[in-house]
């Protein structure tokens, strides 16, 4: 069996790999506070259960941004002992599927909550079936439901150093196994990326065409999906990207630049971990009501200077 440079757990740069593992830290520190504040107001001040749809999409958005922050602990301590996952099987597998899983529950809310306002602004008299209270619980929980068996590759085959040179036997298998696996990886992004553009570009078109009416509304339409689209550009597509290279360098065979494409991969994984920070913008943004309460809750002293403002 050939031995390619993504098989191997040990982190050729220790040094580049201490450094990742202080951004994740640092990613870690800003961005679980900032999420635990946004829970408490959606359990305790929103009721996020009676309140409208919207508000259920975020509630499970927020929920997996925070069980993907609590996986940056344990690979920040494995990279800073110069290792690139745990050398034991089911830590590092156990990992790959939480980081995964939650990765693409955030992909898929931000992307219903776009849809969701595209068809609140482009077609507002046609049946939205994120509208329903009843619906979008359904859906929040079909997403969940749907999504495990779509992580499970990430722990059933050898992906990144997981179970390292172990995977032997048919050798077509393998290959079903690892283009699925692909698949897996890549569909979250490639998918929902299309969705955002199209839903971005139809409710500009319905800006530019309405002359009268609330065009404030369709403004903030127009700028929250342009938003989740830039978070999905910095956070996700990178690491897509780089995976993409690692996998053809990969195939034709060539080591040190597997070895680079590896550490920039792992890298650029790191970067994507940023969305949690990012997210809580998407938040004030979809709902006005939200962004008063997380201000008059935690920052009261802004809300006394627009008063004062106003007088």
């Amino acid at each position: 069996m050939a031995f390619h440079a993504s098989d191997d757990c040990t982190a050729r740069s220790k040094d580049l790999y201490t450094f990742y593992s202080s951004v994740m830290i640092v990613e870690l520190i800003l961005a679980l506070p900032l999420n635990l504040t946004v829970l408490y107001l959606f359990i305790f001040k929103l009721k996020f259960w009676k309140a409208k749809n919207h508000s259920i999409f975020l509630f499970n958005l927020v929920l997996a941004d925070i069980l993907l922050l609590i996986c940056l602990p344990v690979r920040a301590y494995y990279f800073l002992r110069g290792e690139r996952r745990s050398d034991n099987d089911v830590v590092c597998k156990s990992v790959l599927f939480m980081l995964f899983l939650n990765r693409g529950a955030s992909i898929v809310f931000l992307t219903i909550i776009s849809i969701d306002r595209y068809f609140s602004v482009v077609h507002p008299k046609m049946k939205n079936p994120f509208k329903t209270q009843k619906q979008s619980i359904l859906i929040c929980v079909l997403v969940w439901i749907l999504l495990l068996p779509l992580t499970i590759p990430s722990m059933l085959t050898t992906f990144e150093c997981c179970d390292s040179n172990k995977t032997d036997g048919n050798t077509a298998d393998n290959t079903t196994n690892d283009i699925f696996r692909e698949l897996t990886f890549f569909t979250p992004v490639l998918i929902p990326s299309i969705i955002l553009v199209y839903c971005t570009i139809k409710i500009t078109k319905r800006l530019k065409e309405q002359t009268i009416g609330n065009r404030t509304k369709l403004r903030r339409a127009v700028f929250l999906v342009t938003l989740v689209i830039l978070v999905f550009s910095f956070c996700f597509w990178p690491s897509a990207i780089s995976r993409l290279v690692l996998l053809m360098v990969r195939i034709k065979a060539l080591p040190r630049a597997e070895e680079i494409a590896v550490q920039v991969y792992d890298g650029l994984m790191c970067l994507s971990y940023l969305d949690c920070l990012l997210d809580p913008i998407v938040y004030c943004l979809s709902s006005t009501k939200f962004k008063q309460l997380y201000i008059s809750t935690y920052l009261p002293f802004l809300m006394k200077g627009q008063g004062a403002e106003h007088h």
